[in-house]
Formats: structure tokens, C-alpha cells, sequence
């Protein structure tokens, strides 16, 4: 394409990691997946014909929501800008061109969309050679944020590194003059936040039976409910995680949600792919230098859990049956692993106590949403079965 006179040319801007925080395509997959679990045997298939086809089926399944995406903010000023002064702005991507040209059409900046289209994946040298047949060599500016666009930026003839990596913008400086749109690194807090360690005294009811048994001077007994207590953590972080995975697109509906580590984008989609099955295999190693009966119990309670993350806490009533039964598993969990027998009083007690805490919660929740929504068109809690007229 050739320009006329003084013309400046386009600026060509990513998608995942650049214009959002995120991984359009791993969050297409989860989404895909919340929704109907059994397409994981389908995946394979898949990608046996390719990234691309991968993206589209799994695009075409998913409900991903363009308003509600973790944008970059300055990307976002950068965009108003460049239009501003009249200049031609285009997204080019790998990801998706039905999810491409939807992010598209809510930001409202771009003249043109390019992206995978289910045969070709637009990606690395693809979206080069589709550049520079578009534009020309050195016809174009490029922002991005990956090593994989380095022969794009290297066609380019300016490039724009929206990264907090310094090497990487060392690296792309020295193939073409770069600019440097720093962004911020997340640091350990969000995943102090992911991983709920707030939440980790609920654990300490591993030592209710070793109170109870009078055995707290014993301690050999009091290491054991230690051990359990870390398991109970480890195993409750990654149920966490998996939560949040499974509800990006409700916490971003949230006043307070949106503001998770993954919802936000703070944190990647695959950080938390892998930190699941690793806070999982750290539990259950725990678990099991303490009893077999104690990681059995563990299992139940993994499995439960991941239950109520898919599809219980969706469902009036059995969300909050199931969210004191959880609390419930832990009081056996540290019996077993002291090898003491609990009352039935304290497991009846414990059940009802839970069961009301549970019920007193949801109802704060739906009392808060019809609050802050009071339109009847949104009288349901993002992400439960709670609707406006459950909360008398």
C-alpha cells in the first residue's frame, strides 16, 4: 500500500498482553469450558487442525463480554490520541476475528481489523508477511508486548514495547528504533490476593478436635493438625484460583470482584492454569505424610469444592448446604488426622452454625447488589441463583 504525500502510516496495535491485560484465548477456553465442561475431550481435535481453529471453536462457545475486559489504560490514551490527530489506527492479532472485531467495535479507534480466521492463525511471521503486504515494508508502527512479535517489530518502522521488561525493549531497540510504554509489574500482592491467604484462618478448625480432646499438650498431635492445617490451605488457595477462573466474567460484573487479581488482569490466565495443579499436588503431599485417611478426607473436600465453584454455588440453597459442609470437613479432617472421634453434638452444631453464617452472607450479598441496582432488570447476584425476591 503506498502513501500519499506526508502521510503517517498506520499504527498497528496487538490485542492479548497489549491492548488487553489478558489471554483472549485462554479465556475463551475457560469460559468455553465453565459452560460446558465435557468440550476438554474436544480440545485435542481441535488443535490437530491448528491454533486457529482452536480459537474460533472455542470463541464460538465462550460469552466473553469486549465492555468488561481488563483494557490498558495506556494504550487505551495512546489510541485517543493517535486518532485524535487524524491518524489511521489497526488491530492486528492473533486471537479470533469474531472476538477481534468485537473488541473492535467497543473501543471504537480502529479502521481496520486483521486476525486469525479458523485456518490461519495471525501470528509471528503470519502477521508480518500480512503487514508488510498490507503496508509495506517499514509502512507502519507496531506496539506489542512479546518476544513472538519480533520479526514484526523488526519489519517496523517504529516499534512501541508495551512491557514491564526492559530486556525485551532492549531487544527489539536494537532491531528498530523503539519507544517504551512501560507498564506496571504485578510484585507478590495479587497473588497474596489470589491465593485468599486471608482466608487461611478458617483453616484453624482442624484444631477444634484437638481442643476438644484435651490434647493440646501433646505434640506429636499438635504437628499433625499443623501439617493438616497447611494442606487445608494449599488445597484451599487452589480452589480459589479455579474459582476465580471459572467467574471472570461475573466478578467483572461486580463492583468489588472486578478488582481480583485475574478478573483485573493483574495476574495472567496461565499463571493460575498452573498454579492449580501445583497448590494441589503440595497439599495432598501434606495430606498424606499425615494420614491416608486424613488425604482422603482432603480429596472429598478438593472435589466438593470444585463443585461448588462450576455449579453448586449457582443453585438456591445447595450453595449454602454445601458451603457448611465444607466448613464441616475440616473439624473431621483434624479428627482424623489425631485419630480422635468427634460428637455427633459438635458435627450437628457445626452443620446448623455454618448452615445460618452461609445463609446470612447471601443474604447480605443480594441486599448489597439491590442496593447499588436497584432496577428491577438487575435484581440477581452476578454469578447466583439469588434473585430480588429471595431476600425477604
Amino acid at each position: 500500500m503506498d502513501l500519499t504525500a506526508g502521510e503517517e502510516p498506520p499504527l498497528v496495535v496487538d490485542l492479548d498482553g497489549t491492548l488487553v491485560k489478558t489471554d483472549l484465548l485462554l479465556e475463551s477456553m475457560v469460559d468455553a469450558l465453565r459452560r460446558a465442561p465435557w468440550l476438554a475431550f474436544m480440545i485435542p481435535f481441535w488443535l490437530l487442525h491448528g491454533r486457529a481453529r482452536l480459537k474460533q471453536e472455542c470463541f464460538a462457545r465462550s460469552s466473553i463480554q469486549p465492555a468488561t475486559l481488563p483494557y490498558r489504560k495506556e494504550v487505551r490514551e495512546l489510541l485517543r490520541a493517535e486518532r485524535g490527530r487524524g491518524r489511521r489506527v489497526v488491530l492486528a492479532t492473533a486471537c479470533d476475528i469474531g472476538l477481534a472485531r468485537a473488541v473492535a467495535e467497543h473501543v471504537d479507534a480502529f479502521e481496520a481489523v486483521l486476525a486469525s480466521d479458523g485456518r490461519c492463525n495471525l501470528k509471528g511471521e503470519a502477521k508480518r508477511r500480512s503487514l508488510v503486504e498490507r503496508y509495506g515494508e517499514r509502512g507502519f508502527d507496531y506496539a506489542a508486548d512479546n518476544r513472538a512479535d519480533l520479526g514484526v517489530w523488526a519489519s517496523a518502522r517504529r516499534a512501541i514495547v508495551v512491557s514491564a521488561d526492559r530486556r525485551l525493549f532492549d531487544q527489539v531497540n536494537a532491531i528498530s528504533q523503539a519507544t517504551h510504554l512501560r507498564t506496571g509489574r504485578p510484585g507478590w500482592r495479587p497473588w497474596l490476593a489470589a491465593l485468599r491467604a486471608q482466608q487461611w484462618p478458617k483453616n484453624l478448625l482442624v484444631f477444634v478436635p484437638l481442643v476438644a480432646a484435651h490434647r493440646v499438650t501433646v505434640a506429636s498431635d499438635v504437628a499433625r493438625c499443623l501439617v493438616a492445617f497447611l494442606a487445608f490451605c494449599f488445597v484451599a488457595s487452589a480452589l480459589y484460583v479455579a474459582n476465580d477462573l471459572v467467574d471472570l466474567q461475573s466478578d467483572r460484573l461486580h463492583e468489588k470482584k472486578r478488582l481480583r487479581p485475574f478478573a483485573s488482569g493483574d495476574l495472567g490466565i496461565g499463571a493460575g492454569l498452573l498454579a492449580v495443579p501445583l497448590l494441589l499436588v503440595v497439599g495432598f503431599a501434606l495430606a498424606i505424610a499425615v494420614s491416608a485417611e486424613f488425604g482422603a478426607v482432603l480429596a472429598a473436600y478438593a472435589v466438593i469444592g470444585l463443585l461448588y465453584s462450576t455449579t453448586l454455588k449457582r443453585v438456591i440453597a445447595a450453595d449454602v448446604i454445601v458451603l457448611a459442609g465444607l466448613y464441616t470437613i475440616r473439624i473431621l479432617g483434624g479428627a482424623l488426622a489425631i485419630h480422635v472421634v468427634v460428637s455427633d453434638w459438635l458435627f450437628t452444631f457445626s452443620m446448623f452454625f455454618f448452615f445460618s453464617l452461609a445463609f446470612a452472607k447471601r443474604h447480605g450479598e443480594l441486599a448489597k447488589h439491590l442496593h447499588d441496582s436497584p432496577s428491577p432488570d438487575t435484581g440477581s447476584v452476578p454469578g447466583r441463583g439469588y434473585h430480588r425476591g429471595d431476600a425477604p
